[in-house]
């Protein structure tokens, strides 16, 4: 989920100093500030200043729905979103995501897997550089043009940084986009991408449920996984929405239109977000329909 990012874990706009002439120390800190996509900070490398990465219950991981097993002990899953919770739109230049209110139960996700309720706090999305590519997770190798998800919290740890700690903390949504008819509900987030061209420009974003996002079928696979960004905290109940969101190519475009680059910087295309599926070990992913 890449992205639970740059104020809320941490990051900070990078520095670009001459590491060269930097101590060790620097040169680590400045790299742990620049993990990214690309071949000399992407996925690959980030175990060496993230150890979790090479962790036992690491997301993305790819679908194999013939070894799924139904489990009929699966409740549904409901929400209750408060569209006012909505706060603002941040490009962090590494993905485009929506904050909200979570100082107290406004926006909620409850049942499926889950042994409580969890408080909505962000949701972003990862994406290719074109249409047949971008999702994190895959489906019996199928990959989707992109993946949104749904970042919500355990409030029974009271604050988000304590959840990070504890293997029922993080509750996410994904939920997979594919190519077809326009969704004019998601043309409400696109319209506001403009605010927020390029890196470290955030705007306001009110009243919008994203809920009016979600798939009209609830089927959900659940497995235990973690974040898909660095520090990548093993700490995420996973519900992966069987039912994609169609989008159209051209609002794909829209989302590809973005920057990783700051205003004052060479135009960088924000696109090519996304972790490749890891090893998924001992773990067992169930479904919540036959």
């Amino acid at each position: 989920m890449h992205y639970i990012k740059a104020r809320a874990r941490g990051d900070s706009a990078p520095r670009r100093g001459r590491e060269g002439r930097s101590s060790p120390a620097r040169r680590k800190a400045t790299m742990a500030k620049e993990w990214g996509y690309a071949s000399h900070n992407g996925p690959d490398h980030w175990h060496e200043l993230f150890p979790n990465a090479k962790g036992e219950n690491q997301s993305p991981i790819e679908l194999h729905t013939k070894d799924i097993k139904h489990d009929p002990s699966l409740q549904p899953w409901s929400v209750s979103y408060d569209g006012g919770s909505a706060k603002t739109i941040l490009n962090n230049g590494k993905t485009c995501r929506v904050v909200f209110d979570d100082t107290y139960d406004r926006s909620m996700l409850r049942g499926g897997p889950l042994p409580g309720p969890y408080r909505l706090r962000q949701f972003h999305l990862h994406w290719g550089s074109s249409d047949d590519h971008g999702s994190e997770h895959t489906v019996d190798g199928v990959k989707y043009a992109a993946e949104l998800h749904l970042v919500h919290w355990n409030p029974k740890y009271n604050t988000f940084k304590e959840a990070l700690k504890q293997r029922d903390g993080i509750a996410v949504i994904g939920i997979f986009l594919k190519i077809g008819r326009e969704k004019g509900e998601f043309q409400i987030f696109l319209d506001a991408l403009d605010k927020i061209k390029t890196k470290g420009k955030e705007a306001p974003f009110t009243k919008f449920d994203p809920s009016c996002l979600f798939p009209a079928c609830r089927d959900y696979w659940t497995y235990q996984g973690s974040f898909t960004t660095p520090p990548c905290e093993e700490c995420i109940v996973w519900l992966l929405l069987k039912e994609p969101m169609t989008v159209s190519s051209d609002q794909m475009a829209k989302l590809r239109s973005l920057l990783s680059s700051a205003e004052n910087e060479p135009p960088v295309p924000l696109v090519g977000n996304w972790r490749p599926p890891q090893p998924i070990k001992n773990r067992v992913v169930r479904a919540s329909f036959k």
